[in-house]
């Protein structure tokens, strides 16, 4: 394969671009959101927040303010002044993330059916 092929395309760059008018933010997407989200793990648990279904709700728009609807997994959570944070500060790790609100919601409640197969592996609850 050659150097050109292995490039990545413009269309799938994570920088800002550059206009006569100045510099252009990225667009932000879902997916970059949720790769973001994912790097938080709950200190009590080897599995990431998102697997673990702590997350509810992602929302965004074109301006780069993102909010999120999470919970935690239990209300006297140990991690309920941390977790939050770390969302916050995953998210404006994000290009083109310009505001990130992450609320903190307990309806519905939390239980183990809202993990993922993968989280479940992890943590053998099978």
């Amino acid at each position: 394969m050659n150097e050109a092929a292995e490039r990545t395309p413009a269309a799938e760059t994570t920088h800002a671009s550059w206009s006569p008018e100045g510099e252009i933010a990225p667009a932000v997407t879902e997916a970059a959101l949720l790769d973001a989200i994912a790097t938080v793990y709950d200190p009590e648990i080897p599995v990431n927040i998102y697997e673990l279904g702590l997350i509810y709700a992602v929302d965004f728009d074109a301006a780069g303010k993102v909010r999120v609807e999470m919970t935690l997994t239990a209300p006297g959570c140990p991690s309920a002044q941390e977790l939050p944070g770390q969302v916050r500060e995953a998210l404006l790790a994000v290009p083109g993330v310009e505001e990130a609100d992450v609320e903190v919601v307990w309806d519905p409640p939390w239980d183990p059916s809202r993990m993922s197969e993968e989280a479940r592996l992890a943590l053998n609850m099978f």
